[in-house]
C-alpha cells in the first residue's frame, strides 16, 4: 500500500510541477496560431518555401501531402514551393548540401519538420520577431529568444532590420538588450510583418503534425457517435432492467 501511495504522490508531483517547470524563463508573445485557418497555412507555406527551403528540410513531410490537406493541385504545389526539383510523392529536403552547410554556418541547419513540437508554437513565432543587427556577430545578426544562433535572419527582406536598445551594464554583467527598434523597414509593415509570422509559425505546427487536421476533422464524428452509443446503451439498460424491482 506504501508504494502505491508513493507512485500516486510521484504522478501527482510530475504534473503539479510541469506547468511551473513550463512558466520558468522569458514570457513568449502568443503565437495565436489556427490549424483550421486554410489561407494562412497556404501563406505559411509559401513563405517557407520562398525564405527558408533554402537551408531546412521537412524530411517528414511529403509534397503530395502539403496539396492535399492545404487544398492545393499538384500543379499549385510544383509550380509555386518545389524549388528543389524533388517529385510530386517526395519527402521536403533541402537541396544546400551538408558540406557547404557545415561551411558556411559552422553545421548543418535542422529539419525543422518538429520544430514546434520541440520548442512550442510560442517560441518559434517569438524567434522570427526577435532577430537584431550584432556586427559582433560573425554573421552580422543575433537573435534575443537564441542567443549566438548561427542562423543570419532569412525574412529580413520582409520585416527589414532591426537593432537592440541595451540596459545599462551592472558590474560584472554585460549589457543586455532591453528591447528592439525597427532602423531599417522591409517589404512589409510591422503588423503586416506579425501576420507574416505567425502564418509561418501555423504552416510548422501543421508540418510537425499533418495528422492533426484529419483528427479535428473526424473529432466531432466520433463523438457523436458516443453520444448516439451511450443513448442505445441507456435505453439497453432500461429494457433488461424493466422486470427487475
Amino acid at each position: 500500500m506504501k508504494r502505491y501511495i508513493s507512485f500516486f504522490a510521484l504522478v501527482f508531483g510530475l504534473l503539479l510541477g510541469t506547468p511551473a517547470a513550463m512558466a520558468e524563463g522569458p514570457e513568449l508573445p502568443d503565437a495565436g496560431t489556427n490549424l483550421r485557418d486554410t489561407a494562412s497555412l497556404q501563406r505559411g507555406a509559401h513563405i517557407f518555401f520562398n525564405y527558408c527551403v533554402g537551408c531546412h528540410s521537412l524530411k517528414y513531410l511529403r509534397y503530395e501531402r502539403i496539396a492535399d490537406d492545404l487544398g492545393l493541385t499538384e500543379e499549385d504545389v510544383m509550380k509555386n514551393l518545389d524549388f528543389t526539383g524533388g517529385k510530386f510523392g517526395d519527402p521536403v529536403v533541402s537541396h544546400m548540401p551538408p558540406d557547404d552547410a557545415q561551411k558556411f554556418f559552422g553545421k548543418a541547419p535542422p529539419d525543422l519538420s518538429l520544430e514546434v513540437s520541440a520548442k512550442g508554437e510560442d517560441w518559434v513565432f517569438a524567434y522570427l520577431n526577435s532577430f537584431y543587427l550584432d556586427p559582433k556577430s560573425p554573421i552580422g545578426w543575433n537573435n534575443t529568444v537564441l542567443p549566438n544562433a548561427a542562423m543570419p535572419f532569412p525574412l529580413w527582406e520582409l520585416q527589414g532590420m532591426q537593432v537592440p536598445e541595451l540596459k545599462p551594464a551592472t558590474p560584472g554583467d554585460d549589457a543586455q538588450v532591453e528591447k528592439l527598434t525597427l532602423l531599417h523597414p522591409g517589404k512589409l509593415t510591422p503588423a503586416e510583418y506579425q501576420q507574416a509570422a505567425r502564418d509561418v509559425t501555423n504552416f510548422l505546427a501543421y508540418a510537425a503534425e499533418p495528422a492533426a487536421l484529419q483528427r479535428r476533422h473526424y473529432g466531432i464524428w466520433v463523438v457523436l457517435f458516443l453520444l448516439g452509443f451511450t443513448f442505445l446503451a441507456y435505453l439497453l439498460k432500461k429494457e433488461y432492467w424493466k422486470d427487475v424491482h
